[in-house]
């Protein structure tokens, strides 16, 4: 990411973010004069608090909603669901964190990994209706198959990969239905493998794919004081 701003940032020049081929800049001014634009009166007659465009435009994606529900909806339910369930894997990290430094807890890791498990189902729920709108529309709607290209099956079908694999590897610990009946004793490598790709395909891989966008729309919106 830090690449990113760098490359971003070769094109500022005042309150222009427009990027130069090419060449490289510095990711600390391009940070300062996003912000300098985020915080700026507004002189274009369409700029809204920035509250209002982090609610509705960001956490909601209005904008996407005004265009068409089904695309609104397949993008919030993979927003969401995979938002909050980054969310509650840093919750879990913290937890094991303070445990290892020797700080006590009114509660084990243990117990709050159980704690955790509905939100964890309700959440990986959300993000797997999400993921099958997405392959299924891209399989079905022509329009959607024609304009597919490999590098978006490749990221569509890691992050299926990623949401089926978790399913799994906690249905082998608890021994539910996502377990399939397999021997309990390959829960810890299974696990193992459902982090590894979790890492790649939704933290390592965002900067170099299509998914930058989770990043940089929202920085672009913020900037225009949510204008289109």
């Amino acid at each position: 990411m830090i690449l990113n701003f760098q490359k971003w940032g070769a094109g500022v020049t005042g309150y222009a973010l427009e990027p130069q081929a090419g060449s490289k800049g510095s990711a600390i001014r391009f940070l300062k004069t996003w912000w300098e634009q985020v915080v700026e009166e507004s002189h274009h007659g369409h700029g809204k608090p920035i509250l209002e465009i982090l609610i509705l435009d960001i956490l909601f994606q209005r904008r996407i909603l005004k265009r068409s529900p089904l695309r609104w909806f397949m993008h919030f339910t993979i927003f969401a669901g995979w938002m909050s369930l980054f969310a509650l894997s840093g919750l879990m990290f913290a937890v094991e964190m303070i445990e290892k430094f020797g700080i006590e807890l009114p509660f084990t890791p243990a117990e709050f990994r159980d704690f955790l498990a509905i939100p964890n189902y309700i959440f990986g729920y959300i993000l797997l209706i999400g993921v099958l709108i997405a392959l299924v529309r891209r399989i079905v709607v022509s329009d959607v198959r024609e304009a597919s290209i490999m590098y978006d099956w490749i990221l569509i079908g890691g992050v299926f990969l990623v949401t089926i694999s978790g399913f799994v590897a906690d249905g082998i610990r608890t021994g539910i239905i996502w377990g399939f009946g397999l021997d309990p004793a390959t829960a810890p490598p299974a696990a193992l493998f459902h982090s590894v790709i979790s890492l790649f395909f939704c933290i390592a891989y965002i900067p170099y794919s299509k998914y930058i966008h989770v990043i940089a729309t929202p920085l672009a919106i913020l900037a225009n004081k949510g204008g289109e």
